[in-house]
């Protein structure tokens, strides 16, 4: 079994597909995101270890605020101001890990603590993203937020470049979440994620889209295959909802927590205010671990 810095710099690694993709697809605003949280992360990690007297070199040593950065820089719209990315990096590692004692004790996933906490705050500030071509193109409303907000239009007519629409997704978000999905099956192949987590989560979210999808009338709350490559779907099943550190143990209890995440991304997506919900069906999720890694018996007695 590997260690903690050898397990970091897999996933980073497998990352590497999909952020290229995302760099493709948007410009090199996504590496800029990249260079700012990562230097944000090395340096709000540091200064915290030294207030709480532990090992800098070691505390680095482990990747883990770097991957933090990773996801976070990649959640975030490549043309958001650069101090919302430190923001939501301080956050993550302050808020969402260090308060509670540092790496293994965070009940929350650091990244979507921090993530959220901007999202809330500054919504119109990552309502938009580049067009598909990058950076030269006008920002515009990502594939979700357009099918959420297009009024009494069918699928048929949003399904168009000029409201954004790729191939199946938007955006390119399509290919990316191929990526992320090819990333992710590395991962399952070396053993550093359960299956379970993942696999339940996209079921959960096929079949429930699924049971929705009236063939694209205007009330239509999409097909499948647009939530299953839309979004950041791919990158919370094999990366997100997957930590080791703030998912259940138990095999019983991954499955479940897979299925309630992909029931909150649908229900997030299709009812709420937000155009896509990873940050809070994960942290939802997060919040019900101790009870989805009750044995059975025990849940059975406490009835």
């Amino acid at each position: 079994m590997i260690d903690t810095r050898a397990t970091m710099a897999v996933v980073a690694a497998t990352l590497a597909p999909g952020i290229a993709a995302m760099a493709h697809f948007f410009g090199t605003g996504v590496l800029v995101n990249v260079g700012l949280a990562v230097s944000a992360a090395i340096a709000v990690e540091a200064s915290v270890l030294r207030m709480r007297r532990q090992s800098v070199v070691a505390g680095l040593g482990d990747g883990s605020a770097v991957v933090t950065a990773l996801l976070i820089a990649i959640a975030m719209p490549p043309a958001v101001d650069g101090w919302l990315v430190g923001l939501a990096v301080l956050a993550a590692l302050v808020l969402g890990k260090h308060v509670y004692g540092g790496l293994g004790a965070n009940p929350f996933n650091p990244a979507m603590v921090g993530y959220a906490l901007v999202l809330v705050s500054f919504p119109a500030d990552l309502a938009t993203w580049p067009g598909s071509e990058g950076v030269d193109q006008l920002t515009g409303a990502t594939a979700l937020e357009t099918l959420k907000h297009r009024g009494g239009e069918t699928i048929a007519d949003v399904w168009t470049a000029a409201h954004g629409f790729g191939a199946w997704g938007a955006h390119g978000f399509e290919w990316i979440n191929v990526w992320f999905a090819v990333g992710g099956l590395v991962l399952l192949g070396l053993r550093l994620v359960d299956w379970r987590i993942p696999i339940a989560m996209l079921a959960t979210l096929t079949v429930l889209s699924a049971l929705c999808y009236d063939g694209g009338s205007s009330a239509s709350l999409g097909s499948p295959a647009f939530h299953l490559l839309s979004g950041a779907t791919m990158l919370c099943a094999f990366y997100i909802a997957t930590d080791p550190v703030t998912s259940p143990t138990q095999p019983r209890g991954r499955i479940l927590f897979g299925v309630l995440v992909g029931a909150l991304l649908f229900v997030v997506r299709c009812f709420a205010n937000y155009p896509d919900g990873v940050a809070f069906a994960v942290l939802l999720g997060n919040s019900m671990v101790p009870l989805l890694d009750r044995p059975l018996a025990q849940s059975a007695s406490a009835r």
